[in-house]
């Protein structure tokens, strides 16, 4: 009898699950986005410039234009669906309803986590490693936060995401290059236009290549003549007299990097990028003709410089670098209080003495921050341990079977933590030396990296794949993966009132606000 349902295939969960990690982010951040209608937090910042645009105003603004430009289109867009209309405010200077101004943001966060996912999926090749690291980023907090208000951190995750993707296909592609390396340059300039600090993405890729030259050269002279089988995947078979092709491993396509000529980092990830980014201005430089160019640069310079320091006096969320890791200082979006659950806030007048809090925390979720900070701590251990082993070997005038081996394990195991570490590194480490006042938000990007840094681990424990410790901890560590995966759902639940903003009363804002500087 001819079988009617076909098996589904491994490799088809793949969309799949991808599909389900959108649908669920879709879905949590469009649920009550109009709710609020007023402007919060930056809003009053991004939403305002996004509508001088519209309306031909002049100003000046403190970062480049390309968030505002995409919030103005969204604006322009959101005025004329013919559903969703809401009630209207015109703190942005004309009547604008807050779905005109969120749903944009909204729905670029809700790729967001699938973007990480896809990462994953090009440094690995590794479905389940895939599908932990996408639903990770669709349970923290302060993505989920970001992507429901006018705000423009969203757009910087965007294009600088996309850029590390787009130039992690180039690795895996014999032909096209160009064209992945032309998407990615163009990614890359898109997310400085966004905020400076977005060419700590592409800074990333330059260290990337660093690093696969250095490994490079770290490979023994004795194993000189296995260069191309490192680089393109080959094995060889047990007697040595031929070689079999398999499917590139991490390893092998980490190494591809060292085929980019320096003229192709020079033209795609240096000249290009500078293109775009001072192409996007013109829009801006039309509504704004003086201060030129130049002058507009050097001003958003001096204008950071002006921003006082991480004093609470200054701004009563500031928080210094080095606490963002341990999610000490979150920042609250919203805060105001209500008589009833069904309030329709804000209030005018406001009551006194309201015995219900609504209160919009942009914070992430903490087992997953802890945790992810955890990894990193970890990852940083075993990557260091690897590099000693390849230093080690490099340096000896013989290699035994044995040796090689252990040069090649490391070499396999060492790329997917390096490629991790460097970008969160980047994203994070530049912030010690910016004096201004900074916030926990501007660790968004590190934190991208931080969750697929424990998604890693975690799928490495699920799968029983440890090469480093004992086998005898193999059991515990899968059972601390298993509870890292439900914490991190949990907590996601038990604090989404603070993320979306619902009615709690004074006993349950308390119970989710574990530390004093949360508050």
């Amino acid at each position: 009898m001819p079988q009617l349902i076909k098996p589904v295939q491994l490799g088809s969960w793949l969309p799949i699950g991808l599909f389900g990690i959108f649908i669920f982010s879709f879905c949590i951040r469009f649920w009550g986005l109009g709710r609020f209608n007023t402007l919060v937090f930056d809003e009053v910042y991004y939403v305002k410039f996004a509508n001088n645009y519209l309306t031909q105003t002049p100003f000046f603004d403190g970062h480049p234009p390309l968030s505002k430009y995409l919030i103005a289109i969204g604006i322009w867009l959101g005025q004329r669906f013919p559903f969703g209309q809401m009630p209207t405010n015109e703190l942005a200077g004309s009547p604008l309803s807050p779905l005109s101004y969120r749903w944009l943001n909204a729905l670029v966060g809700s790729f967001l986590p699938v973007l990480v996912a896809a990462i994953a999926h090009q440094i690995s090749h590794r479905l389940s490693f895939t599908l932990i690291a996408g639903s990770f980023a669709a349970l923290d907090g302060m993505l989920l936060v970001e992507s429901r208000y006018g705000l423009n951190n969203v757009y910087l995750l965007l294009f600088g995401l996309l850029g590390q993707w787009f130039f992690l296909i180039t690795m895996g592609r014999r032909h096209q290059q160009w064209l992945w390396l032309t998407l990615s340059g163009i990614s890359f300039g898109a997310a400085i236009a966004i905020k400076w600090n977005g060419l700590w993405f592409l800074l990333g890729t330059y260290g990337l290549w660093g690093v696969a030259w250095v490994i490079r050269w770290l490979l023994p002279p004795q194993l000189g003549s296995d260069r191309s089988m490192i680089r393109d995947g080959y094995n060889q078979k047990t007697n040595l007299q031929s070689a079999q092709k398999v499917k590139p491993t991490p390893a092998s396509l980490f190494n591809r990097l060292t085929d980019l000529r320096p003229a192709a980092i020079l033209i795609y990830l240096t000249i290009l990028p500078v293109t775009v980014y001072s192409l996007l201005w013109i829009p801006h430089l039309h509504l704004n003709p003086t201060p030129d160019f130049w002058k507009v640069q050097t001003d958003i310079y001096n204008y950071h410089q002006r921003v006082g320091g991480n004093d609470p006096k200054v701004h009563p969320y500031c928080s210094p670098w080095y606490t963002w890791p341990l999610m000490v200082r979150p920042v609250s979006y919203f805060y105001e209080t209500g008589l009833s659950p069904q309030d329709e806030v804000p209030l005018t007048p406001k009551p006194s003495g309201g015995s219900v809090i609504f209160d919009v925390h942009s914070m992430g979720n903490p087992i997953l921050w802890w945790s992810s900070t955890a990894a990193i701590g970890l990852l940083t251990l075993l990557t260091f341990h690897d590099l000693r082993r390849l230093i080690s070997i490099r340096w000896q005038k013989g290699v035994s079977a044995l040796q090689e081996q252990g040069y090649r394990l490391a070499v396999e195991r060492f790329w997917v933590p390096a490629y991790l570490l460097l970008n969160y590194g980047i994203n994070w480490l530049p912030w010690m030396r910016v004096s201004r006042c900074t916030f926990l938000y501007h660790h968004l990007g590190a934190a991208m990296f931080g969750t697929l840094a424990i998604a890693w681990l975690v799928d490495r424990w699920l799968q029983l794949d440890v090469t480093v410790l004992s086998p005898n901890y193999r059991p515990q560590l899968r059972s601390l993966g298993i509870s890292i995966s439900c914490l991190v759902i949990l907590a996601f639940a038990f604090w989404l009132p603070v993320y979306l903003g619902l009615p709690l009363s004074p006993l349950g804002f308390r119970l989710r606000m574990w530390f004093p500087s949360w508050v």
